[in-house]
């Protein structure tokens, strides 16, 4: 089956029909953000960066690439979650939702860089 595609959008972006299924992939449920209004069908926090890697990075540019590359370590290494959110993709359009505010420099980010070459590479 053909995997959907992966969309990225902030938490406090509204939800729109055209996001299909969306996941929460922050171990922290964003700030200020009601159920309702994030429209969350699933929270995946158990693929989000550990506590460490998300409090050493802190959201510096400046760290970026050693961000990436020790979050892909760590995906590499959770197995259960990734393959949980391989179903999620399979299925159709899935929106990453994150609550970060630098949009080019956050876990989600990475995490979608790497769910399309692991469904790419059929893993």
């Amino acid at each position: 089956m053909p995997a959907g595609p992966v969309i990225l959008k902030r938490a406090y972006e509204a939800a729109s029909p055209d996001d299909g299924r969306r996941v929460l992939v922050d171990r922290l449920w964003p700030r200020g953000v009601s159920n309702e209004k994030a429209a969350i069908d699933l929270w995946l926090k158990e693929i989000a960066p550990s506590t460490a890697l998300r409090q050493w990075f802190g959201h510096d540019p400046k760290r970026w690439d050693e961000f990436r590359q020790r979050y892909r370590v760590e995906l590499d290494a959770n197995g259960e979650a990734v393959e949980q959110l391989r179903d999620v993709i399979r299925k159709g359009r899935t929106t990453l939702v994150y609550g970060a505010k630098d949009e080019a420099h956050n876990d989600a980010v990475v995490l979608a860089d790497y769910m399309v070459e692991a469904i790419s590479a059929g893993s």
